[in-house]
């Protein structure tokens, strides 16, 4: 893991060029790189925005160091707003400081190398919200949460996000955490005093007790689809045969030509993916070879992936062209079996034959998308995802389900052979379902679990 006693640096805000740029500087040496780098005079006010200048080539080390290398000549300067946290009264909890420059990458990078310079380390990713977790600042599933956040494509993914962030699910695993510690210390009073008969909870009271916390996990573990869905989104599927407007239909939903379209059938060989917003929920569409009998190998590739796509697609959408004769071949009659919409394309054209059920759109006009989309949330069941859940992430689901099947088997232990079972069968599962909360919150986690975690966030955050 990374050592948390020095003093790192990393630029916060995206790569590219901005109005704006931040860097981040947290540690024990962070204002006294502040008083290197800047122009002002005297400490910065904590926590007020001072508009000063930064050195875009660092003074001398002072230890006999080599010179900052910087393209800027001696003497280069950047206005910046610096900003100074004093720990614990930061995001890391460290000492903190911020500058915002002008939003040029050469100058943000000329910053950095100026404070590393000056005795700071370049930060590998997450190291900073990875410091706000050692630190007490958060708790692992808050600190997960910041990455989801700023993953987040959706207005409802940023909602889940910043709910979880505000502590909403950490107070639901506490609040369990808390009942399952007061069970436990109480069965292990009665172990403690085994002779002289006392019992601190009678076996129905346990059962009982056991069954409220069962109720509890098993409502975030019911929760946990809803959640799963808003975090990792939909997949839609659009098939259908050559020709009949698949990919000027992908285009028209996604808002740009993505795909690529012509007269000539089998144009599509491969899938391609855009994330698109659906009333709120990130949609992954996918764009498909068009399904035919074909010798070219190709071809036949392309076939075979759509068939895989629309295995583990939520929902399919069947383009017929309704300007042609009814589509006949069998492997569009198979997919009844799906979830789907049939969608009558080129209704700009004489129709030669007509189907009720049937979503009638124009992929070249527009006419009818916005029916298309309307039918699509209505098959989605996007309107069942609007609460936000208060579990999304498939490592505190799988730890969540591990706590309920370790109380399933104390409850069963606690009324095995009329009561008479001794305490420490039930408190083995019931510590093991603790474990579990405790990994979920961070309060117990291997390192390399922590790594692992970090590591997907972006440098600077």
């Amino acid at each position: 893991m990374f050592s948390v006693s020095d003093t790192i640096v990393a630029i916060a805000t995206p790569s590219g060029r901005g109005g704006i740029g931040v860097v981040r500087v947290s540690g024990s040496e962070a204002a006294s790189i502040a008083r290197r780098l800047l122009t002002h005079r005297g400490a910065l006010e904590p926590r007020y925005a001072t508009r000063t200048k930064i050195r875009l080539t660092a003074p001398d080390r002072g230890d006999g160091g080599p010179p900052a290398r910087s393209a800027f000549a001696t003497g280069a300067f950047d206005h910046v707003v610096a900003t100074y946290f004093p720990a614990p009264a930061s995001y890391t909890g460290d000492d903190v400081l911020e500058l915002s420059a002008h939003g040029s990458p050469v100058v943000l990078h000329a910053i950095v190398m100026a404070a590393v310079a000056c005795g700071a380390r370049l930060a590998e990713p997450g190291e900073f919200t990875l410091r706000a977790f050692l630190n007490g600042r958060i708790d692992l599933m808050q600190a997960e949460a910041v990455a989801d956040l700023i993953d987040a494509a959706t207005p409802l993914q940023a909602r889940a996000a910043f709910d979880q962030l505000d502590g909403t699910l950490t107070r639901a695993i506490a609040a369990i955490d808390a009942t399952l510690f007061d069970l436990i210390a109480r069965l292990e009073a009665s172990v403690d005093f085994p002779g002289e008969g006392y019992h601190f909870v009678e076996p129905a009271a346990l059962a009982h007790a056991i069954d409220e916390l069962r109720a509890r996990t098993e409502a975030l573990l019911t929760d946990a689809r809803r959640g799963r869905l808003i975090r990792e989104g939909l997949q839609i599927a659009i098939v259908g045969e050559p020709n009949v407007g698949k990919s000027s239909l992908f285009n028209a939903l996604v808002g740009s030509s993505r795909a690529i379209v012509t007269d000539v059938p089998g144009t599509t060989r491969d899938l391609i993916t855009e994330v698109v917003d659906v009333d709120g929920l990130r949609v992954t569409l996918v764009d498909t070879a068009g399904l035919r009998d074909t010798q070219d190998p190709v071809e036949i590739e392309g076939v075979e992936r759509s068939r895989q796509a629309v295995a583990v697609s939520d929902l399919i959408l069947v383009i017929v062209d309704r300007s042609q004769a009814r589509p006949a071949l069998d492997e569009i009659r198979q997919l009844s079996g799906y979830k789907r919409l049939i969608v009558s394309n080129k209704t700009d054209l004489p129709a030669a034959w007509d189907d009720p059920d049937a979503v009638g759109v124009s992929a070249r006009t527009g006419a009818g998308l916005e029916e298309l989309r309307r039918r699509i949330v209505e098959a989605l069941d996007v309107d069942l995802l609007r609460d936000r859940p208060a579990i999304t992430n498939i490592r505190h689901i799988t730890l969540v389900e591990r706590a309920h099947q370790a109380l399933g088997r104390a409850r069963a232990a606690a009324l095995a052979e009329g009561g008479a079972m001794s305490e420490e069968f039930i408190l083995a599962d019931l510590s093991v379902a603790r474990e579990a909360l405790e990994e979920i919150s961070g309060r117990r986690a291997p390192e390399d679990l922590l790594a692992h975690i970090f590591s997907r966030f972006c440098i600077g955050k």
